[in-house]
């Protein structure tokens, strides 16, 4: 047990570094690691996402819900610190920082880069859970009538949350 929980400790503790834009910018590595240390099957995985997106809180919820997944109450409380405490030391560090270059060029130039690194990220993150979830040719049609509803903003999320899982009742 004790080897499992250093494993989580050390995978979310480096990918808490990584997670430019939040802890969905670093799920298709979560999915990876997950996989190659045999925690969840992809369909488990992709069940573990929703839960966590699902719950209040903020989206770093997968590390909890994962960990506990492996390793129960002890692997939820190790993969939740290991994914905030390191990058909460480095955000107060670089908050400082940032304050102290706020009217450089560099530091300009670094917030312009940031964005689309970002928006990358996560868009490779979202990508993969929908490839992961899509089943069949009812779940591609959920799965794009969604993300164009996304897309113009005019359907609030809740909103295709619920339709989405109505639709999951009643067709699958």
């Amino acid at each position: 047990m004790s080897g499992v929980l250093v494993e989580l400790g050390l995978l979310f503790g480096r990918l808490s570094l990584l997670a430019v834009g939040g802890t969905n910018s670093v799920v298709p590595e979560i999915l990876r690691a997950t996989l190659a240390h045999g925690w969840a099957t992809r369909a488990q995985f992709v069940q573990l996402f929703a839960i966590s997106n699902a719950a209040p809180g903020p989206n770093v919820m997968i590390s909890t819900v994962l960990g506990a997944h492996v390793a129960g109450w002890p692997g939820a409380l190790v993969a939740s610190v290991a994914m905030v405490l390191p990058s909460g030391v480095l955000v107060i560090w670089a908050g400082r920082a940032w304050e102290t270059w706020r009217e450089t060029r560099a530091r300009r130039l670094l917030q312009a880069a940031l964005l689309p690194v970002t928006a990358g990220l996560i868009t490779a993150a979202a990508w993969l859970i929908t490839c992961q979830a899509v089943t069949g040719l009812v779940t591609e049609l959920i799965a794009a009538l969604c993300a164009f509803g996304s897309y113009n903003g005019r359907l609030h999320p809740l909103l295709l949350l619920g339709a989405g899982a109505l639709a999951g009742l009643l067709l699958l």
